[in-house]
């Protein structure tokens, strides 16, 4: 399934989401899961008895997950409900939609560091070489979750900063609470991927690792995801390894910028995980971040390809195989300090 929060894109500031599952992606059809749930309750009252996914509104993800049932449960109502024709109120099309965060208050995010080019280059940059412990042991941050971005909604440079910056990843959806995973079984605790933009301001960045307490303004304004999140069964042909065989590409203005692979991440999201649950609960809702791919970055790459960093105007765009598009615009930061104010609701 490819779940996504959607609203009309004529809808009114502040109109609630509404939970959705792509009905045909190539038709670009999309089921409204509460009119479809509504409809089936109609049909059959019994499912209220027979299953809790019917005795309450399906109203976002995030509600879905709170109330103990995984990503994949959904499919009981996408399987069950039959279209009633062309004039179906529950058939949303992709013309008619914008999208969303997948999930709309993740409870926490750790950005991992897993892809090897990346962080050779990162170190090489420091006149270093990558430290032994990161070939033994998956290294992640914590993001900050209150600046959470969904597809179009923009982003502006930081207070301070002139040197915006897009990261390329990967990111998992943790959907089951979770506490000391194995490895080899971890990511049966992933209700589905989508693209993450782990947006770097590199001066702010490069001026608080002198310090080594790992990044904190230079990372915390923004991070981005969507369009939507992709459950695990609809990669299962692309399985190479403990990863997957997709390319992962960025664009600023149209310019390919970026290009890599996720298959080439030298831990899997299982190792990761084990990781982030030793000793600790993992909760449904949290995100996992893959860390940049090689070569994702205008760090790595912007010497070759654009010559600088990105400015107002600019629009950047996060392209993974199977996962989607993800387009940002790049706008002036709001002025007076309402920057909350200017980022849609």
């Amino acid at each position: 399934m490819k779940v996504a929060h959607v609203r009309e894109r004529n809808a009114p500031a502040g109109t609630p989401w509404r939970l959705a599952v792509a009905r045909d992606a190539q038709a670009g059809r999309w089921l409204d899961l509460e009119e479809a749930r509504q409809g089936l309750v109609v049909e059959d009252p019994r499912r209220v008895h027979n299953s809790a996914l019917f005795r309450q509104p399906v109203t976002t993800l995030d509600d879905h997950l709170a109330r103990g049932m995984r990503v994949e449960a959904l499919a009981e109502i996408v399987d069950g409900y039959a279209a009633a024709g062309e004039d179906d109120e529950a058939i949303l099309p992709i013309t008619d939609l914008r999208f969303g965060p997948p999930i709309l208050r993740p409870p926490s995010l750790r950005d991992f560091y897993a892809f090897e080019r990346h962080v050779k280059t990162m170190w090489e940059r420091r006149g270093g070489t990558v430290p032994e412990a990161w070939y033994r042991l998956p290294i992640f941050y914590f993001g900050n979750v209150s600046e959470i971005r969904g597809p179009g909604d923009p982003v502006w440079l930081p207070q301070g900063s002139e040197e915006l910056d897009y990261e390329l990843e990967v990111g998992a959806l943790v959907d089951t609470p979770a506490i000391d995973l194995e490895p080899d079984r971890a990511d049966e605790a992933i209700g589905g991927y989508l693209i993450l933009n782990d947006w770097s301001a590199r001066d702010l960045q490069r001026e608080e690792t002198t310090v080594r307490l790992g990044p904190a303004k230079g990372k915390d304004f923004a991070t981005t995801i969507g369009p939507w999140l992709v459950t695990p069964d609809e990669l299962a042909d692309a399985r190479a390894g403990e990863a997957y065989a997709l390319q992962m590409t960025a664009y600023v203005n149209g310019l390919e910028t970026s290009h890599g692979a996720w298959s080439s991440a030298q831990f899997s999201f299982g190792e990761m995980l084990a990781r982030a649950s030793a000793d600790v609960h993992l909760r449904a809702g949290d995100l996992i971040g893959s860390g940049t791919v090689g070569t994702g970055c205008l760090l790595e790459v912007k010497d070759e390809v654009l010559k600088r960093y990105l400015q107002p105007g600019d629009t950047v765009t996060l392209a993974i195989e199977r996962l989607g598009t993800l387009t940002t615009p790049i706008v002036e930061r709001p002025s007076g300090g309402t920057a909350r104010g200017a980022r849609p609701s």
